[in-house]
């Protein structure tokens, strides 16, 4: 039997057009992203690390005020000490230092010495040599050796924080009292026609004569600066040509005169 005629499709007529798509058309652009980007970090910039620093002197007390003074400091710190110069020049090497503070008169190598090796090992190191001297010759030998910094021990507790400072910036510094002492010297050879003063004996030469005048034999000697024994006795016999002595005990005696050791 046939269904009667309702007068409608079997099928549903589609819903009328609204003007409007099936599917929402997507959010009007805003200028903003979907996910808002992360919040800019407002911390301040991490303050750069202390100055890691090398103090090299033989006597323990100035070592300890010399500490002292730096370790109070927030941008300095004291990493690493020397009892001697070899001992100074064998922490650079395997010590993760910025600046190394040198006292010229140590045992083994001066600070001059230990200051020239170091220069030529390490020449991104910073040097600064702190002595009781207030002599010419020892400030232009400190210049060549690399040094960036004169200091005397009298000042330290004045001058030596900033010395630190001026070394790492890569600038020159000359306490006040050495400066005036230097130009007065200075001015007096310029006025008497005199030249800046010459090395009396070559760096070899210096470093077998302070360790003879320190009481090692050759053999000793040699082990310290791998060298031969033979080497040494040849080195000291022209250190006593050039120098117009005759014996171990007369080298002593200019050693301690030109500041290689104290007496």
């Amino acid at each position: 039997m046939t269904t009667p005629d309702t007068g409608q499709d079997a099928h549903p007529a589609p819903a009328p057009d609204t003007g409007q798509d099936a599917h929402p058309a997507p959010a009007p652009d805003t200028g903003q992203d979907a996910h808002p980007a992360p919040a800019p970090d407002a911390s301040p910039d991490p303050k750069p690390y202390p100055t890691r620093i090398l103090l090299a002197d033989d006597h323990a007390l100035v070592r300890g005020g010399v500490r002292l003074i730096l370790d109070a400091e927030p941008d300095l710190t004291v990493v690493a000490e020397a009892a001697d110069g070899a001992q100074a020049v064998a922490l650079a090497r395997s010590t993760d230092v910025d600046l190394a503070v040198l006292d010229i008169s140590m045992p083994l190598r001066t600070g001059l010495q230990a200051a020239r090796e170091l220069s030529r090992a390490r020449p991104e190191l910073r040097i600064l040599i702190l002595t009781m001297y207030d002599n010419e010759q020892y400030f232009f030998e400190a210049l060549k050796a690399g040094a960036s910094g004169y200091v005397l021990k009298s000042v330290a507790d004045r001058d030596l924080v900033e010395a630190c400072r001026a070394a790492v910036r890569d600038e020159p510094f000359i306490c006040p009292g050495a400066e005036k002492a230097l130009i007065r010297t200075y001015l007096d050879r310029a006025e008497q026609g005199r030249p800046l003063p010459d090395r009396a004996v070559t760096e070899r030469e210096e470093e077998i004569l302070k360790l003879v005048a320190e009481g090692h034999s050759s053999k000793e000697i040699g082990e310290l600066l791998v060298i031969s024994p033979k080497t040494v006795e040849r080195h000291r016999a022209n250190l006593l040509q050039k120098l117009g002595m005759r014996d171990r005990l007369e080298l002593t005696r200019y050693a301690i005169r030109v500041g290689l050791i104290e007496p």
